[in-house]
C-alpha cells in the first residue's frame, strides 16, 4: 500500500514537472515574430477591343521592361477604317484650303468656309479615333514586371476588355502578417520589417506600409485553435523591387518588426 502511494506521488510530481517545463518553454518563444505570407497585386493587361489573338510575344516566367510588346490582336478591320479616315481627311483639308483662299479673296460665302472647316475638324477627330483603335490592338508592358501568366493562346478569340497577360511588378509584392491586438500598438508606419523565408539564410528587409484599422477574428490562410480566440490586425510590408523580386505570392514567412 505504501509502495502504491509512493508511485502515485512520484507520478504526480513528474506530471507537474513536465507541465512546468512546457509552460516555461512556451513563455520563452519569441513574442516579436509573427506568421505571414507573401501577397502580389497583379496587373491584368487587356485590349478594350475584341479580336483574334494574332501574336503573343511573351511566355509565363519572362521578365519584361516598360514598353516591351506583350501581344497583338488582328487589326485588319481597324486598319481599313484608319485608311478610309485618312483619305477623307486629305479631301476635307484640300477643300478647306480652297474655301479659305476664296474667303480671303472675298467672293466666297462665309457659310461655305465654316462648312469646310467643320468637315475638316470632324475628319481629324475620326482619324484620331481610328488611330487610337488601331493602336489598342497591340499592348505593351506598362512597367517592368514578371509575366505571371498568359490566359489565351495564339489564334483564340479575345473578347473586349478580357485580360490576355497577367503581370506582377516587383513593387506590387508585399508581405502580410497578423499581429495580436495587445502588440499592434508598438508597430508604426515605416518600421523596419525582417522577413524570414524557409531555405534562405538571410532575412529580407522591408518597412511597414499599412496597418489595418479594424481587427479580424481569424487571419486568412493561418488557421489554429488558438488564433480563433484572438483579435488580430493585418500589417503589410513593402520592399525594394530588387528584394521583392525574390519573394513569391503565397509563400509562408515569419515576420519581425523593429521600431526606428
Amino acid at each position: 500500500m505504501n509502495d502504491s502511494r509512493f508511485v502515485q506521488t512520484l507520478s504526480t510530481a513528474v506530471c507537474l514537472s513536465l507541465a512546468l517545463f512546457f509552460v516555461s518553454s512556451c513563455s520563452n518563444t519569441p513574442q516579436d515574430r509573427f506568421q505571414g505570407y507573401v501577397e502580389g497585386e497583379f496587373v491584368y493587361v487587356a485590349s478594350p477591343l475584341a479580336g483574334q489573338l494574332e501574336s503573343l510575344q511573351v511566355r509565363r516566367g519572362d521578365r519584361v521592361k516598360a514598353g516591351d510588346p506583350l501581344f497583338a490582336l488582328d487589326e485588319t478591320a481597324e486598319k481599313a477604317v484608319l485608311d478610309q479616315a485618312r483619305a477623307a481627311l486629305v479631301l476635307s483639308e484640300a477643300e478647306f484650303a480652297r474655301q479659305e483662299k476664296l474667303f480671303r479673296m472675298g467672293p466666297a460665302a462665309a457659310q461655305d468656309y465654316d462648312r469646310a472647316r467643320s468637315a475638316r475638324d470632324q475628319d481629324r477627330q475620326r482619324v484620331a479615333q481610328a488611330e487610337w483603335n488601331f493602336n489598342q490592338k497591340r499592348q505593351a508592358a506598362p512597367q517592368a514586371s514578371l509575366v505571371y501568366d498568359t490566359l489565351f493562346r495564339q489564334g483564340e478569340w479575345v473578347a473586349a476588355g478580357k485580360p490576355v497577360v497577367v503581370l506582377l511588378p516587383p513593387q506590387n509584392i508585399k508581405v502580410r502578417a497578423f499581429v495580436p491586438e495587445t502588440q499592434v500598438g508598438s508597430i508604426h508606419y515605416g518600421d523596419t520589417t525582417r522577413v524570414t523565408v524557409d531555405g534562405m539564410p538571410d532575412p529580407f528587409i522591408g518597412k511597414v506600409s499599412y496597418i489595418s484599422s479594424h481587427a479580424e477574428y481569424t487571419p486568412p490562410v493561418i488557421y489554429s485553435r488558438e488564433s480563433r480566440a484572438k483579435l488580430v490586425f493585418m500589417i503589410e510590408s513593402v520592399f525594394d523591387p530588387q528584394i521583392s523580386a525574390n519573394l513569391h505570392p503565397g509563400q509562408p514567412v515569419d515576420v519581425e518588426f523593429r521600431s526606428k
